[in-house]
């Protein structure tokens, strides 16, 4: 138990190390954002939420390199996106004092865009299981490869381009005096380097924890690597939220999300060559997050806006998510999560 206690304190130092780190890369990011003229709605959405989502590429490329577990990363990724979904928003919503404003391009461009990169990456899981089926096992499982990771990265691609055109029109009246892009730079890289650090020691001392807890890596990652590496995101959406940037807020979840399914789960893969991927568990965890989704959808298109009554709705959802993962930890139950 003293082991396990060093490496939850390890995991603490990290999470708090990662936030330093990904302060500095967001700082950065949206430094640089606003001298190079981009729109609100692209710093959010692409600038801001890949530096945001750093820590959970991160978690992938070191989960699959260091501990030789993918799925303890892309665990991290799917629980990142429920927190994202459901509870930086809520956040964002109860920290300001009116309601959290959205207004169409983020409603029926960026969540509409994000459900459909779930479904791409629950599409590229079933091929998976259909062209690569994993023998053997007591749970349906498929071998995730190469060609099948650039299916998400492929979409991830268009995301871009389809952001690039609303850029390339866009003409920026902000005041770029007082922004060195040389010293941005410089901090973005050293924001970098602290996730990387702090991030394989938190990889290490959660794989420790699960296996000595006998709980299952892709459980580990959805709970506990997931929160710990959300923080960034929770931070840059509140902060955007209290300075009456709501879109900026919201734009970096839904942003966040569609760059860590469609980019850090492939980035994995690529680099470890093919992993198997248990859809049994894999399936009902993205019917988790296609509710949340449908949640936020729901509440944002409601006069455009994210009432405190909607995002109080949002954190009871998370309370129950979190709860619902105990229990199948425990076995008490319905067993939904085969191991």
């Amino acid at each position: 138990m003293a082991v396990l206690a060093v490496d939850v304190i390890i995991i603490l130092l990290a999470t708090g190390a990662i936030w330093v780190g990904s302060g500095w890369l967001e700082n950065a990011s949206e430094r640089l954002a606003t001298y190079y003229g981009l729109p609100e709605v692209v710093q959010g959405s692409i600038v801001t939420a890949v530096g945001s989502s750093f820590p959970e590429l991160a978690t992938v490329v070191v989960a699959a390199i260091t501990v030789d577990s993918l799925e303890l990363g892309v665990g991290a990724i799917v629980g990142s996106a429920v927190f994202n979904i459901l509870v930086i928003p809520a956040l964002a919503g109860i920290s300001t004092a009116e309601e959290l404003e959205a207004n169409r391009a983020l409603v029926y461009k960026e969540a509409l865009f994000y459900m459909l990169a779930v479904s791409i990456l629950v599409i590229t899981f079933s091929f998976a299981v259909i062209y690569n089926p994993v023998d053997g096992t007591a749970y349906l499982a498929g071998e995730v490869t190469r060609p099948l990771a650039v299916i998400p990265l492929g979409m991830y691609g268009l995301y871009v381009f389809i952001q690039y055109q609303d850029t390339a029109d866009h003409d920026s009246d902000v005041d770029k005096t007082g922004i060195t892009v040389g010293r941005q730079w410089g901090l973005l890289a050293a924001g970098l380097a602290v996730i990387l650090v702090a991030v394989e020691r938190l990889v290490h001392s959660v794989d420790v924890i699960g296996t000595s807890l006998d709980v299952p890596a892709f459980i580990m990652g959805v709970t506990i690597a997931a929160a710990a590496t959300s923080l960034p995101d929770a931070m840059v959406s509140v902060r955007a939220a209290s300075e009456d940037r709501g879109i900026t807020a919201l734009a970096n979840v839904l942003g966040s999300n569609t760059f860590d399914l469609l980019v850090a789960i492939p980035v994995g893969v690529m680099l470890v060559g093919s992993t198997p991927i248990n859809f049994s568990m894999a399936i009902p965890m993205f019917g988790v997050l296609t509710l949340a989704t449908i949640m936020l959808f729901t509440a944002l298109r409601t006069d455009l806006a994210l009432s405190v009554v909607e995002s109080y709705g949002l954190l009871a959802a998370y309370v129950l998510f979190v709860l619902w993962i105990v229990l199948e930890t425990l076995d008490v139950a319905v067993d939904l999560l085969p191991t």
